[in-house]
């Protein structure tokens, strides 16, 4: 039992933003596939993304701030780590919706498959540019804006 205590401990700041991070990127694809079935495809991939990409930055903020790195920053100082998580977001929000414009708008009308399943097509590069947000949010995350004293 110690072991399990010790490594959870140990390995406690990945797990969580696994976990946290999951949430964010669930909440993310809802909201995206909602978009798309109420105001159709255009509109998921366009200012539906904007939409559900400022949404989970604020969720993606505090659970981030509060589970996963436990920023104990006030002031002035929790000021600077909001600014400079919106700021890395909003970098990995424009790389999102590049990579949805690429796949859906560039890419899809030479596959066959994509042509043939819109919706679906634009669901599975929204999935595949998850994976890259993720891996490049924790980066930022933990090298820029929760960083140890």
């Amino acid at each position: 039992m110690e072991k399990l205590k010790a490594f959870i401990k140990k390995y406690y700041e990945g797990f969580a933003y696994l976990f946290f991070g999951g949430l964010a990127t669930l909440l993310n694809l809802v909201l995206f596939a909602v978009f798309q079935a109420v105001l159709g495809t255009d509109f998921a991939t366009g200012i539906g993304n904007v939409l559900d990409n400022i949404i989970c930055i604020l969720f993606a903020y505090w659970t981030n701030r509060t589970f996963v790195f436990r920023s104990k920053n006030s002031g002035q100082a929790a000021l600077a780590e909001f600014g400079q998580f919106v700021a890395c977001r909003i970098g990995t929000m424009v790389m999102d919706q590049v990579i949805i414009w690429l796949g859906v708008s560039v890419l899809a009308p030479h596959v066959a498959f994509a042509a043939a399943n819109a919706d679906l097509w634009a669901m599975g590069v929204k999935l595949f540019s998850q994976v890259i947000v993720i891996v490049s949010n924790y980066v930022f995350s933990k090298l820029f804006i929760f960083k140890k004293k």
